[in-house]
């Protein structure tokens, strides 16, 4: 789930994780942060879940494209990782999936209604993986903890959601 109430700290690289490109600006007056979204037990625990600011553009455009170059550094085996494009308000302006090389964009949600029926989903799933790590059944839940997350991920805030359909339909 992507609750950005807590500050965005930047940082230069997450722990325990190379960065695939030469370390780029952290200047704060840029309005995109490209984040790694920190969903380990240890992290949520110790609150510190918030996500990882990897680096700051003036654009989208290079927000998206260091997301990719992000991607294309991971090991082949290496689990999907959530990134999430925010604004300077700490609003989500994109998110997606990187892994095998590549960032599988979560198309934005179009509409409020729209939105209500992704929080609906990803609250079922969420308790279904509750109830499957209850049996014992850890790869299912994390599986669905994961399509969640997902779904979460179309939650752009309304003010960039057409704005960020249009920049998947010209990245497309």
């Amino acid at each position: 789930m992507f609750d950005f109430s807590l500050p965005v700290h930047p940082t230069t690289c997450p722990r325990g994780f190379a960065p695939p490109c030469p370390p780029v600006d952290t200047d704060l007056c840029h309005p995109f942060a490209l984040t790694l979204t920190r969903r380990a037990p240890a992290d949520l625990m110790s609150g510190r879940a918030v996500p990882l600011v990897l680096a700051r553009f003036a654009t989208l455009v290079e927000a998206m494209q260091s997301a990719i170059d992000h991607a294309e550094g991971m090991a082949p085996d290496t689990a999907p990782q959530l990134l999430a494009i925010l604004d300077r308000d700490e609003r989500l302006v994109l998110a997606g999936a990187a892994s095998d090389h590549a960032v599988a964009w979560c198309h934005p949600v179009s509409s409020a209604t729209e939105a209500r029926g992704v929080v609906t989903e990803a609250s079922q799933l969420r308790a279904q993986a509750g109830r499957a790590a209850a049996w014992g059944e850890s790869d299912l839940a994390q599986r669905l903890r994961h399509r969640a997350d997902l779904l979460d991920a179309r939650l752009v805030d309304p003010l960039w959601r057409a704005f960020a359909a249009r920049a998947l339909q010209l990245a497309a």
